[in-house]
């Protein structure tokens, strides 16, 4: 049956109306987080005092400069390299029993200025060894499917990053540029085992992380950044909450956890995203104060590469830009990463036009899918060998037919 559209058009109605109720009640929560911003030096150093003192529930951005500063964009240099990766995945079939993975990564190579050139390239790994599907120490073991999957494909991007990274010549500067968050937040999603946390985050991901930094030398510059469109993240409004907590210091979850929400103190700023405030103070290029991410997977793991971030005005949004923590506190890779990203922002019509590339390298489509699946079973018949699939999955393949 299809979608009753009548009945769905008066539901949509009546949320729009209900949506134009809560835009004067909005406004107030965004002036209140504006207020916050604009504060003094002493009342900033207050505020980050209180922060170290309180027990949130929430995670705090702590800035590194006063708050709602801003830097115009740097002067972009007259030639550099843009290296970017994307990926993607076909999962395990639990349907099928030719127990399988494959992961594709999109890899991009952009140099400007004196002698460009491009390189775009579409790798795609196979893998379906025993060793290759779980995550073993001794006798335990952990199935390398679904989320540990996904965490995998972004430990191979990272590592094909650094790799091209390493292949680069050093005589131009270059941005390695990431897609979505640093922080590996799904390792959190989950209560994986530690010897898995161990595997794909601190001899995967940051190994990967550290290789690419220490091409840093005298004469060779290489950052690293990550870039997130249209972020809902509220780290830095998370802060200045405690502006509006009456409690020193907070402890959110003896003090107002029987309080239901919208009557909470610091609930004036309930709704405002930090991509909200940051809309409003800054310019098109400009970049916001650095502010260093709070969590207890970069407390416990990252180290010196602890990502920091600050959002960046483009021609079309608010974007939240991730940076380990050798490019943020290198004045030369950070204004690196702000003049290039913003380059490479107006080059892609409002998202960093390498980043795009990688994406069309990497995809793999519903057909891919679908063609992939049945070599693996043409090419198992033809070896004799019995590709067996479950009832589910004959299901599915006889109804297509």
């Amino acid at each position: 049956m299809s979608l009753n559209l009548d009945k769905t058009a008066l539901q949509i109605q009546s949320m729009v109306s209900d949506l134009k109720g809560r835009d004067l009640e909005h406004q107030k929560h965004l002036e209140a987080g504006l207020n916050g911003m604009k504060r003094t030096p002493a009342e900033y150093q207050h505020l980050l005092d209180k922060a170290e003192r309180s027990q949130t529930t929430f995670l705090l951005a702590h800035p590194e400069e006063i708050p709602d500063a801003t830097h115009p964009p740097p002067a972009l240099p007259q030639s550099y390299r843009i290296l970017a990766t994307d990926g993607s995945q076909i999962d395990v079939d639990r349907h099928q029993l030719s127990r399988c993975y494959l992961i594709n990564i999109g890899r991009v190579r952009l140099e400007y200025g004196q002698s460009p050139s491009a390189a775009l390239e579409s790798l795609p790994a196979l893998y379906a060894r025993p060793e290759d599907m779980v995550i073993s120490c001794g006798s335990k073991e952990v199935a390398v499917e679904g989320t540990l999957l996904g965490i995998k494909r972004s430990v191979e991007e990272t590592r094909h990053l650094a790799e091209m990274a390493d292949a680069a010549s050093p005589n131009l500067p270059t941005l390695a540029l990431a897609d979505g968050t640093l922080i590996l937040w799904s390792l959190l999603s989950k209560e994986f085992p530690e010897y898995v946390v161990e595997d794909l985050l601190v001899n995967g991901y940051l190994k990967y992380l550290g290789k690419i930094q220490n091409l840093n030398t005298k004469d060779r510059q290489v950052a690293l950044a990550s870039y997130i469109s249209y972020p809902g993240s509220t780290d830095v409004v998370n802060t200045l909450r405690l502006l509006y907590c009456p409690y020193e210091p907070a402890d959110c979850t003896s003090q107002c956890d029987q309080l239901p929400n919208g009557k909470r103190p610091c609930d004036i700023l309930s709704g405002v995203t930090d991509s909200m405030l940051f809309e409003r103070i800054l310019k098109p290029g400009e970049r916001s104060a650095l502010f260093a991410s709070s969590s207890s997977i970069l407390e416990k793991y990252y180290g010196e590469h602890r990502v920091y971030f600050y959002y960046l005005k483009t021609s079309e949004e608010i974007a939240r830009v991730e940076l380990p923590g050798w490019t943020a506190r290198s004045e030369e890779l950070l204004s690196l990463s702000h003049s290039l990203i913003l380059e490479q922002c107006r080059l892609g019509h409002g998202y960093p036009v390498s980043l795009s590339e990688a994406h069309e390298q990497a995809v793999v489509s519903g057909q891919d899918r679908r063609i992939f699946n049945q070599l693996v079973e043409e090419m198992l018949t033809a070896s004799k060998i019995n590709p067996s699939s479950s009832a589910k999955s004959l299901s599915k393949k006889t109804r297509w037919v």
